[in-house]
């Protein structure tokens, strides 16, 4: 069993939130089932348009949002056209304007430095006005605070915020983490993850490595 495709409102009479994998239209977005998106100030189906930015095909930069995600009203992430080219003796953009200076159209990417993909494992929370910048994996079960700016990867399970974002402090200790992960629960059969809700709500990993 998996979300069908016309589904779009996880939650009857509320129009707030929704499967994420429902209203994105972009190839280079890519969404796991069951992942959500809350937005209590615009309407969440104009995600993409809102909330993945500078995102442009000349780049081929993409966004991969894992399984059972929770993405908080106004997370932002900044693609790599929001940036400016760090190496040279201006950051003025003058490869966007190669009409005016007479450059080579073909080298509009010049202008910034491309930092790569933004990807979120599976089971991550990103807290309200977080903003993830471009380049940046955030690892499985991890939990990003309200308005930080990630700038730099994010460990599995780890809480993060600030600006940059820093960390905070693992939600659980190594072996619970490495099990987690071993376990992958994200990818079981809906059924399966449904017997397993009243440990999955706990902190009991022991009984969920028996399942």
């Amino acid at each position: 069993m998996t979300i069908p495709d016309e589904k779009i409102y996880p939650r009857k009479g509320d129009t707030q939130t929704v499967y994420l994998k429902n209203v994105v239209s972009r190839p280079s977005i890519q969404v796991g089932e069951y992942t959500m998106y809350n937005d209590f100030v615009n309407d969440p189906r104009d995600f993409e348009k809102n909330n993945v930015l500078y995102q442009y095909p000349v780049n081929h930069d993409r966004l991969l949002i894992g399984k059972f995600c929770s993405i908080a009203c106004g997370a932002k992430f900044l693609f790599n056209s929001a940036n400016h080219a760090l190496g040279s003796l201006s950051t003025y953009p003058f490869p966007i304007f190669y009409d005016e200076w007479g450059l080579d159209g073909k080298n509009v990417a010049d202008a910034w430095d491309n930092k790569g993909d933004i990807t979120l494992g599976n089971d991550v929370w990103i807290g309200y006005e977080a903003v993830i910048l471009a380049g940046v994996t955030i690892g499985d079960g991890a939990i990003i605070g309200a308005r930080a700016v990630v700038t730099r990867d994010v460990p599995p399970y780890a809480i993060v915020g600030g600006v940059p974002a820093r960390l905070i402090r693992r939600r659980f200790d190594e072996a619970t983490i490495e099990s987690l992960l071993a376990l992958q629960w994200w990818d079981w059969e809906p059924e399966r993850i449904r017997r397993a809700l009243p440990v999955l709500q706990a902190r009991d990993i022991a009984a969920l490595s028996k399942l």
